[in-house]
């Protein structure tokens, strides 16, 4: 394929993804297939001659969107959301046509001017305290691995990027049992130790318990190990459990650990100022994470890091040969120093794209609208005797089970999501509260409207046993 052709196959592309998304309401969530079922039914070498790409997006066509788990549809409510907004979309379009990678401001000016301008666009509208700045990285998992590598090296006095950990100093890092997995990894992965991250109980209303983790901070000195870091949750994956941000920072503070915390789906809420009370004293932590690619729309991967002071996280990760250097030029921001991958993507044009497109006013509307209505569902099973809701959290998700008389209750809620899943018109998932099975329902997709969250109740009755 020649750049020649170009413009006349990215308009047949443009005419296919406005098809698919008038589409999409009618298509089931997720692909009825099997394991190895798509792997099928490619080829198993590849070709020795070019094709026509006019018969490679007939394949395409044909095989790979009815074997998707459509993350876009109206009715997905698994997991947490990956919003595509249009405008990131459109935003994305024109990434992919420049090709840039952005790894020094050299090698794309605007790229790292407009990251700078965009986090502190997002941390106004967050409404956190001037001070803060940042950038944007791939995932949440990348941003806390960061931040843990950051606490390491703070408590080391940043020996372990020359010495190594071997023969150090035992650290410790501390987070609630609500915590994300990507805490485990990064504690793993950062040469800390699984057995080194401290899982604090949470009390009545899911925070980590702050006498608790007083306690437990105690005892590791007096064992002498190191106390490196706190990491705290908003809106936590499994039901959405927040700890009270104000209060284990001010434990965290007594001890002069690095705070990080974890709001990658929540968040995005704080656009509201109503929710703000949920993450009040968040201005004094260290390191914030949220995903602008869940639930603002712009579109995977647009992951934001805020940073009280980005020094301490520059000097563990930054590294910057003679052929990484900018000449004759006054210093500048290059973000590869900020994170851990070299090579970076032009992620900020669509949030600069999403922002302008539905201000904040349109993404205020909508995160409002998705809690409301998460809240309404949630009544309607509450006030059913056939189900038992188990869990709320403020921002649009829920837990519940099907309780059918006679039934054991676990089983009897697995085999309803089994059906709900099999099913198509919706997508939700399960997790465990208090040894409980339960399904999950988070509440997010930008094209979803209150008849499609309502929709949930309906399909849940019509397939109970």
């Amino acid at each position: 394929m020649k750049y020649s052709e170009l413009g006349f196959w990215l308009k047949k592309s443009a005419e296919w993804v406005d098809g698919y998304y008038k589409r999409l309401k009618n298509k089931p969530v997720r692909p009825a297939l099997s394991p190895g079922e798509f792997k099928a039914l490619l080829p198993s070498s590849p070709p020795q001659s070019g094709e026509p790409i006019a018969d490679i997006i007939a394949d395409f066509e044909r095989i790979v969107p009815d074997a998707m788990t459509h993350w876009q549809h109206p009715r997905f409510f698994a997991y947490f959301p990956a919003n595509a907004a249009p405008a990131s979309i459109l935003a994305e379009s024109f990434v992919n046509a420049m090709g840039a990678q952005a790894m020094l401001w050299q090698t794309s000016p605007a790229a790292t001017e407009m990251e700078q301008v965009m986090v502190d666009w997002l941390r106004q509208a967050l409404g956190l305290r001037e001070g803060f700045t940042g950038t944007i990285h791939d995932t949440a998992t990348t941003a806390t691995f960061c931040a843990v590598l950051t606490m390491r090296e703070r408590a080391l006095n940043f020996k372990g990027l020359t010495e190594g950990t071997c023969g150090a100093p035992r650290l410790r890092i501390y987070a609630s049992t609500q915590t994300h997995s990507s805490v485990d990894k990064s504690v793993r992965l950062s040469g800390i130790g699984q057995d080194n991250l401290i899982k604090i109980e949470v009390d009545q209303n899911l925070s980590m318990d702050a006498t608790l983790l007083r306690c437990q901070i105690e005892a590791d000195l007096a064992q002498g190990y190191i106390p490196a870091g706190v990491i705290l949750c908003i809106g936590g994956t499994s039901i959405g459990a927040s700890d009270n941000i104000a209060e284990i920072i001010a434990v965290s503070k007594e001890f002069n650990l690095y705070t990080h915390v974890d709001a990658a789906w929540a968040g995005s809420a704080m656009i509201c100022p109503e929710f703000r009370q949920y993450w009040q004293g968040v201005d004094d932590a260290d390191s914030i994470i949220f995903n602008a690619h869940k639930w603002l729309g712009a579109q995977f991967d647009c992951s934001v890091q805020f940073l009280a002071d980005p020094t301490l996280q520059i000097n563990t990760l930054g590294l910057r040969p003679a052929y990484l250097q900018t000449l004759d030029a006054e210093e500048v921001t290059n973000f590869n120093e900020w994170t851990v991958p070299l090579g970076r993507r032009f992620r900020a044009l669509k949030l600069w794209f999403v922002m302008r497109a539905e201000g904040l006013d349109g993404l205020q509307d909508m995160i409002r609208n998705h809690v409301d209505w998460a809240q309404k569902l949630s009544y309607k099973f509450a006030q059913d005797s056939d189900y038992k809701v188990l869990t709320n959290c403020p921002f649009g998700l829920f837990t519940f089970q099907y309780c059918p008389n006679g039934q054991d209750t676990n089983e009897a809620t697995k085999n309803l999501l089994n059906a709900i899943n099999e099913d198509g018109r919706t997508y939700l998932t399960q997790t465990l509260v208090d040894e409980q099975f339960v399904i999950r329902v988070s509440v997010g997709p930008i094209a979803c409207l209150e008849d499609d969250v309502m929709s949930v109740y309906k399909i849940c009755k019509e397939l109970q046993n």
